[in-house]
Parts: C-alpha cells; structure tokens; sequence
C-alpha cells in the first residue's frame, strides 16, 4: 500500500486559528474533515490518517510551531517509512493572489520560516508543497501582522475556493502523480 504524508503548516494555539499563516492547518482540517476523521495529539503533531483508493494519507499539524516544523515532517516522515517525493508541505504564501494554488516540487524556502526548518532538518529541497496564496496587501513593515492577521470578508469565498482546489489538487496528487496534479490545478 502506498503512503503519503500531507503536512500542512501552521501555528498551535486558539490565538492562530483562522489566521492567514495556518491555512495549512486550515487545508488538512478539511481534508480530515471531508473524510470523516478526526485529528489526535501525537508527538510533535496532531495526525489524523485517512484511505484513498487503496492508499494511505497520513495528515498531520505540528505542534513545534512554525519555525520548527523541520523536526515533525524528519520525525514523521521515518516514522511512517514514507519516501519524501510523497510528502506534500501545504503553506501560506505572500506572492501568490488570495486562494490562488501552486504545486512545486522543489525550491528555495523563499523567507517561509516553515520550510526554511524543513530544508534545513532534512538538508535538502526537493520535496513538493502546495503553495496557498494568502496576497500581500500590506505597508510595508507590517509582514507579520498580515500574516499572523485573520482574513477579511470578502477573502472568505476565494479562500474557500482555495481549499477546494487544494484538497482536489491533493487527490490528484496521491492517485495520479505530481504531474497530473500540477497540469490540471496550478494556477
């Protein structure tokens, strides 16, 4: 049976829900959500495992708050026996419109303090993440509060929209492959 691991980002915390910096916890919890599971506090992540066709897709939140997200991904990753070009890293991302989604395989961390502990724990940067647009309508100065911030009403829908194509981008990903995913989702 093939496994994956689908590790969205965020922060621990009733303070950080709903918050643009954990719309990877945002991404998982519906994933979870839409398969009927639940998530459980586990070591260094809250993990919830769900079944696709024959596969198994391990979710997890780590509790290691962002800047340290590196040790739970290593942790789980050798845990589970899961090969890292079946790990998908679901992160906000500055650059990209709001609900606006981009699968890569491979790339610098690009100032996300998230993957800047991933590349740095596991020493290398090939690994794929869906990159969920969170804009960048901010003065300048003011990155964090922004990405720290909560989402404005009328952010609501396109970032619904977001999940929806996340989590049928992550379908794709599990039984097709990153190409197919890629080709029919990137935006």
């Amino acid at each position: 049976m093939k496994k994956f691991l689908v590790v969205g980002l965020g922060n621990p915390g009733s303070e950080y829900a709903g918050t643009r910096h954990n719309i990877g916890f945002d991404v998982v919890d519906a994933w979870a959500q839409a398969s009927t599971t639940h998530f459980s506090p586990n070591r260094y992540a809250d993990k919830a495992t769900i079944s696709l066709k024959g596969r198994t897709i391990v979710l997890i939140k780590p509790s290691t708050f962002m800047n340290l997200s590196g040790k739970a991904v290593r942790y789980w990753l050798e845990i589970e026996k899961i090969p890292l070009e079946n790990c998908v890293v679901v992160l906000d991302d500055l650059a990209l419109n709001t609900g606006a989604t981009r699968l890569k395989l491979r790339g610098s961390d690009g100032g996300h303090n998230g993957l800047k502990s991933i590349q740095e724990v596991l020493g290398r940067q090939d690994y794929p993440r869906l990159r969920f647009g969170v804009g960048n309508d901010f003065a300048k100065g003011r990155q964090v509060d922004f990405v720290l911030g909560r989402w404005e009403e009328e952010e609501h829908s396109a970032v619904k929209e977001g999940i929806d194509r996340s989590l049928k981008m992550l379908e794709t990903f599990v039984l097709a492959g990153p190409a197919m995913a890629m080709n029919q989702f990137n935006q």
